[in-house]
């Protein structure tokens, strides 16, 4: 079969033809129908993930159908429609995966990362972190909810009950989880790079109440920022324009250094106590995005090297139009369904740019031991 294939950091992915593969006892072989492209890819291509495999065939927002099962799968069968998300292995023994928290398992392998994505004609996945996906719901539509869905709608989780958004970077998981916060009944604010006039008008066009430049400080200070961009020189902007008791929420698996700033924004703000005495610091929490674009036909000519999906390129987004946004490290399948549930009890319907309601599944057998995929 034919897949792209990262051979060496800072190259262009190579087209190879790869065996078939034959499922292991809990995996299921996909026929790959669509694979959304993530800032997470960028990053592996650039070597600035701690730890992947070589050669690796990148690709972890995947939408297929079941070709192949192995011996011991009992959720899926030949011909289910099935998504598959960045986490893809955990060992189902220890305190993390025993309670809920499978991306922090210390032997957690992921998907276009250690395991063969979905740049290729096939791939393979462990039952235990497969998706149900509805026919209702087109290929290239459901490929971004598979990591910038879920993870914009983390990060929007871990903002807590804010009724004001700050959201930096606007690619892939901000233009959706903007418009779950949007329906919710909060108000959205954009910050964008410098002098990017096409992101804040479309952060505008999904319902922002405000758009501009991520160095520029808003009349009002917001409840809570979701950074989206890896870039570290975004947190203490965003702990400037938070207001007291907010939350910043680094929504990234790879992010520049974070800079050195006034221990006073994590109390106040940029001029010191915003509305009174510094009683209630702010919390500063760290979730997992991600960005993407999905193409139908994602084994031919998905990124060469990654450089017509840069930030700021023109690469033709099904989810957001714009190369580029933000990574993944967290695929909790409660996650993926209320970001669902919210897109449908909204009506929004715009995801792509048209968000089609629909409801994930998801088939969770009880399994605790398995072996990681090669």
């Amino acid at each position: 079969m034919l897949a792209m294939q990262l051979t060496s950091v800072g190259h262009a992915l190579t087209p190879v033809d790869i065996p078939d593969f034959a499922p292991r006892a809990h995996e299921v072989v996909i026929k790959v129908h669509a694979c959304g492209v993530c800032r997470t890819d960028l990053h592996l291509v650039d070597g600035e993930l701690a730890s992947f495999k070589l050669p690796i065939v990148p690709g972890h927002e995947i939408v297929g159908s079941v070709i192949s099962i192995g011996e011991a799968v009992k959720s899926f069968r030949p011909g289910d429609r099935v998504g598959v998300p960045w986490l893809g292995w955990t060992c189902g023994r220890c305190q993390f995966c025993l309670s809920g928290r499978e991306n922090l398992c210390a032997e957690a392998r992921f998907t276009g990362c250690h395991i063969d994505g979905g740049y290729a004609e096939q791939a393979t996945a462990d039952e235990r972190y497969c998706f149900h996906i509805p026919e209702k719901y087109s290929d290239q539509e459901a490929a971004p909810l598979l990591c910038a869905g879920l993870i914009g709608y983390r990060a929007l989780k871990m903002a807590g009950e804010a009724e004001s958004i700050g959201i930096y970077g606007f690619g892939a998981a901000a233009h959706i989880i903007a418009q779950v916060a949007k329906c919710q009944g909060k108000r959205i604010y954009a910050f964008t790079r410098r002098g990017d006039a096409a992101a804040q008008r479309f952060a505008l066009e999904l319902g922002a109440e405000w758009a501009a430049d991520s160095g520029v400080v808003p009349a009002e200070p917001i409840d809570a920022a979701l950074i989206f961009a890896p870039v570290g020189d975004l947190v203490p902007l965003a702990l400037r324009a938070t207001a007291k008791g907010g939350s910043v929420v680094c929504a990234g698996i790879h992010m520049s250094d974070i800079p050195s700033f006034p221990y006073k924004l994590l109390w106040g703000g940029a001029n010191g106590p915003i509305g009174g005495k510094p009683d209630a610091p702010r919390r500063r929490r760290v979730s997992s995005p991600c960005s993407n674009y999905a193409d139908p036909n994602p084994h031919r000519g998905i990124p060469v090297g990654g450089r017509q999906l840069r930030p700021g390129s023109s690469a033709p987004g099904a989810a957001s139009g714009r190369g580029g946004a933000r990574a993944v490290i967290d695929d909790n399948p409660v996650f993926l369904a209320a970001i669902v549930r919210s897109l449908d009890s909204a009506q929004c319907r715009r995801s792509t740019r048209e968000i089609t309601a629909t409801e994930f599944q998801r088939g969770r057998p009880d399994i605790t031991t398995s072996n990681p995929s090669a």
